[in-house]
């Protein structure tokens, strides 16, 4: 797909935008809810079904992250970068950083007595622990810059930057029959990451996502506390409106 270039930050904006060929009314938009509504809900971190074996192209990938750049950052600065790790050596030598990262965190999560959700979801790290040399493409998403110095503002300036676009990159891959997750269990080796991929000293790592196509495309919305009793309005612990 073809992303259209719209007016940048150094264009002039347009003198007035045109009229719609159907205004629509106050419940109705301008997207199908249903089918936008499905996408955002069921956009799960995939671990134990991702394809191992199913070859993803290029040019999938490319489109995805041409929709993620679609997402704002601080003061238009665009520092998002994007490491693509499709060579099986390199797959493998990241996929042992990860091992060392985060296999100790890994077992002392299994052996806790979780129960449920919770036990499920250690359950699939693990088994991501264990294949992740499998994943057939490694994306990890990169922002110009360091945290190391910056407060409250300037932290969240700086991951709202890319974080964003990380998720854009997931919507656009499940639209698309593929799936990742977020891991960051790989930035306890970050250095060692960028000496393995050549990252620059002043570029930041703050995720790996491993994409391949799923198994099956039946993902349902997860199990969340009702909004009511998470959202404050006006103030905090100020109960929602009825409705």
């Amino acid at each position: 797909m073809t992303v259209p270039s719209g007016p940048t930050a150094n264009d002039p904006a347009p003198a007035h935008d045109p009229a719609p060929a159907h205004d629509p009314g106050p419940s109705e938009g301008p997207f199908d809810l249903e089918i936008t509504d499905r996408l955002l809900a069921t956009t799960r971190s995939v671990r134990r079904r991702l394809d191992l074996t199913r070859p993803v192209e290029p040019a999938v990938v490319l489109d995805c992250l041409r929709l993620a750049c679609q997402a704002p950052t601080a003061s238009n600065t665009q520092t998002w970068r994007w490491v693509v790790v499709t060579d099986p050596g390199r797959r493998a030598a990241l996929a042992e950083l990860y091992r060392e990262a985060g296999g100790a965190y890994l077992r002392q999560r299994a052996e806790s007595g979780l129960v449920g959700q919770d036990k499920r979801v250690v359950d699939s790290a693990a088994y991501l622990n264990d294949h992740l040399h499998e994943v057939p493409v490694h994306v990890v998403p990169c922002i110009v810059g360091r945290p190391e110095g910056r407060g409250p503002e300037g932290l969240a300036a700086f991951y709202g930057s890319i974080v964003p676009a990380a998720w854009s990159f997931m919507l656009a891959l499940r639209a698309r029959g593929l799936g990742s997750a977020w891991t960051t269990l790989h930035l306890r080796k970050e250095k060692e990451a960028a000496a393995l991929l050549g990252i620059p000293d002043d570029v930041t790592q703050v995720a790996l996502l491993p994409v391949a196509y799923t198994i099956g495309a039946d993902f349902r919305p997860a199990d969340r506390p009702p909004v009511e009793g998470i959202s404050f309005w006006d103030s905090w612990d100020s109960a929602p409106p009825a409705v």
